[in-house]
């Protein structure tokens, strides 16, 4: 989305391919050495068991050293997890962030979010990544930090790809609930802005973008006249304010479609009462332009009736004549 949408291409791999597995799992342990460790430190069954096997502390150690990463994870070592995590498995999790994680920083960025989606089978610039953006609490477009990623998987119970996809239309029936939506709209605005510049509103052109894409599951029938009234005016509105993000949404459930009860003298942003004055006046010259239609249409159908009448009693007399 934002900056982000425009450079992730649509999806083409399958979800929950062998091959796919493969590769995740591969990639993780070749650049998340931190995340390897981690697992040989944890299971603690494992290697109690080993030792109570061998003759002496020595051969324990040395069994537990050369111990693989990938058994310890489907082993003894997700038993606890299960137990401890409601089901998900920690490792998991972690490894697949490992899968898409930069080199250099500890967090999904650009080319990561792009085929952390491709591997989802979902676009970028689609409603349902912006529903796991906001599932997962994302601060910024196009990056998912460790701690949101971990979080926002433990909050919709999944640790895998296929777990993740299959959340999806929990995931949408949640966000048509009102206080959800509320909820989902507002984390839009701040998911918008540039944090790193400091940005206190959205660019214009982002947020005509972010509206489309907010309304997608219930679009308000005033939504599109609103979207045409900032494109057409784009040196009025330089930049959209939180304030005004938020009464939008208040406007849309306030005022019926025929505008008859917006008033000015309420709490509305300026903005708002520029775009009544624009809209009414748009819809004015709408009407006028379909009566001088419609009153095209009555003058050729009149023209054409007295066409009609005239060859008509034509034919009459020259069949008077000819019967003479």
């Amino acid at each position: 989305m934002g900056q982000c949408v425009t450079k992730c291409k649509n999806p083409t791999s399958s979800l929950g391919s062998k091959s796919g597995d493969k590769d995740s799992g591969s990639k993780s342990h070749k650049k998340g050495g931190g995340a390897g460790g981690s697992h040989k430190e944890e299971p603690s069954a494992p290697c109690s068991k080993a030792t109570s096997e061998l003759s002496n502390g020595t051969k324990a150690f040395e069994v537990t050293v050369e111990t693989p990463v990938i058994p310890t994870v489907t082993g003894d070592t997700r038993k606890e997890d299960i137990s401890d995590r409601d089901g998900l498995s920690m490792p998991r999790i972690e490894e697949l962030f490992c899968c898409y994680k930069d080199e250099q920083e500890d967090a999904i960025l650009e080319e990561g979010m792009e085929r952390f989606c491709i591997d989802l089978c979902v676009d970028p610039a689609e409603f349902r990544v912006l529903v796991l953006a906001w599932k997962f609490q994302a601060a910024t477009m196009c990056k998912f930090t460790r701690k949101e990623f971990v979080e926002g998987c433990r909050a919709i119970q999944a640790d895998s790809l296929e777990g993740i996809y299959s959340r999806f239309p929990c995931m949408l029936l949640e966000a048509q609930g009102e206080e959800n939506f509320k909820d989902l709209y507002r984390f839009t605005f701040q998911f918008g802005l540039d944090a790193e510049e400091g940005q206190r509103s959205l660019q214009r052109e982002i947020a005509i973008a972010l509206w489309r894409l907010v309304f997608t599951q219930d679009m308000p029938m005033i939504l599109e006249h609103w979207l045409d009234f900032l494109a057409e005016n784009p040196s009025g509105v330089r930049g959209i304010s939180r304030d005004t993000w938020n009464m939008f949404l208040n406007f849309t459930q306030a005022i019926g479609p025929d505008l008859t009860n917006y008033s000015e003298d309420e709490a509305w942003p300026s903005l708002f009462d520029t775009f009544v004055e624009w809209e009414l006046e748009r819809r004015k010259r709408e009407e006028q332009q379909g009566v001088t239609e419609d009153e095209g249409r009555c003058s050729d159908t009149e023209c054409s009736s007295n066409t009609d009448r005239l060859e008509t009693e034509g034919s009459r007399g020259s069949q008077t004549w000819g019967g003479h």
